[in-house]
């Protein structure tokens, strides 16, 4: 039998058919028109690449690293030629134009959207995702090679090495990761020079009540923990060995009450303490293990969190070192550098990648549930291998719109 070539409605342009399959369902057309609205970036005119469509381009980016720009927007658009027919073929915009559609659109839109849509994604199903009655969460920061262009050497900063200077710039980010599900949400971008402490203090007010979150001994100090403890989560984290805690009073699991204080001179005065519960331990028989380890926590009380559990339970913030191990090696490639040239289209890229970690994320979460499985336990290689397979191939379908087409 014939086939009917499928037609475009009168007035659509292609990229209004531009499907992004797993990445359009994580990000509906109509959260990124209200991005756009926000930062004031939306398309005045129509255009080749329209602004909202430029989202989503972005994002794909990130998921084709060692593909040039036009042969991912050529894939993106390949899934509409079966429905003009092989006499008609599509136009892919050149990289001038490319640039000048990134140029336009900024890193704002992308912000937005991360700040709005990424989040903890674990229900109480979630295997992994809970301590008691806690969603467990870890703070943590880690940094990522940018082009070597001298506007970018200027905002984001060189480190040192061990002679002369590193190869190429780096930025520097911070994040909370839900550990039972490795979504990487609150992240804060900033340069090289800023230290992971002053990042995180724009990071901490992600968190909320019902959390515990563990971070390691770098990001201990009174005001971060302060600003932690207003969000009225619970807080595991990690101290130095030279920290005074004297011990106030013994409880019963072998942990003990204690006091810091936001300076010396408070100290001596005994004023603007705030009491925390210090637990200490040794791992025995663990190569390359510490002599000891110390961490602090908000949670007072041994009976709703015995020493034991959180002595186990702070090794789990290891977690985010597997988020970040996705972030930087399986999604971008262990030795790629992010390509833009500009501050402004690295920060763009940057959101590119984290919104592009958070639907793979939130796949392999269904999936999980599906199977009553620990997400840790599924492949976050594999899922992403899927998606670049099925991306160019995804049914037409606009984002914004309810209907397919003929």
């Amino acid at each position: 039998m014939a086939r009917t070539l499928a037609e475009l409605p009168t007035g659509a342009r292609i990229t209004d058919y531009i499907s992004l399959g797993v990445l359009a369902t994580t990000f509906p057309r109509a959260r990124i028109d209200a991005a756009l609205a926000t930062t004031k970036t939306a398309s005045r005119r129509q255009r080749d690449l329209p602004a909202h469509v430029v989202v989503y381009y972005v994002i794909a980016l990130t998921l084709y690293m060692q593909v040039s720009y036009r042969e991912v927007l050529r894939c993106l658009l390949e899934g509409l030629e079966w429905m003009a027919g092989p006499a008609r073929a599509f136009k892919v915009t050149g990289k001038s134009g490319i640039s000048q559609a990134r140029t336009r659109l900024g890193w704002r839109p992308l912000q937005q959207l991360h700040d709005e849509i990424v989040g903890p994604i674990a229900v109480p199903a979630t295997k992994g995702a809970w301590y008691r009655d806690w969603r467990l969460v870890s703070l943590d920061g880690s940094t990522l090679d940018v082009a070597d262009t001298a506007n970018n050497v200027k905002a984001f900063g060189r480190p040192g090495a061990s002679r002369g200077t590193a190869a190429y710039p780096q930025l520097r980010f911070v994040s909370l990761v839900e550990n039972g599900t490795h979504v990487l949400m609150g992240s804060q971008i900033g340069a090289y020079r800023d230290s992971e402490t002053t990042l995180a203090r724009r990071v901490v007010g992600t968190l909320g009540a019902g959390m515990l979150c563990l971070a390691d001994r770098q990001f201990f100090g009174s005001a971060l923990w302060q600003q932690a403890r207003a969000t009225e989560a619970d807080l595991l984290w990690r101290v130095k060995k030279n920290l005074r805690l004297p011990c106030r009073q013994r409880l019963v699991d072998g942990s003990y009450l204690s006091v810091v204080y936001p300076s010396e001179r408070d100290r001596r005065h005994d004023t603007k303490g705030v009491v925390v519960r210090v637990i200490e331990y040794t791992l025995a028989g663990v190569a390359d293990a510490e002599d000891l380890y110390r961490v602090v926590t908000t949670i007072l009380d041994p009976d709703r969190a015995p020493a034991g559990e959180l002595a186990a339970l702070y090794h789990e913030r290891w977690e985010i070192e597997t988020a970040l191990d996705e972030l930087k090696t399986h999604l971008r490639g262990a030795t790629i550098v992010l390509r833009s040239k500009t501050p402004d289209l690295v920060r763009q890229e940057f959101y590119g990648f984290l919104l592009a970690h958070f639907a793979i994320r939130g796949l392999m979460h269904e999936a999980a549930l599906k199977e009553g499985t620990d997400p840790d336990q599924l492949s976050f290689v594999h899922a992403v291998r899927v998606i670049r397979r099925r991306l160019p191939h995804a049914v037409a379908i606009p984002p914004s719109g309810p209907a397919g087409l003929p």
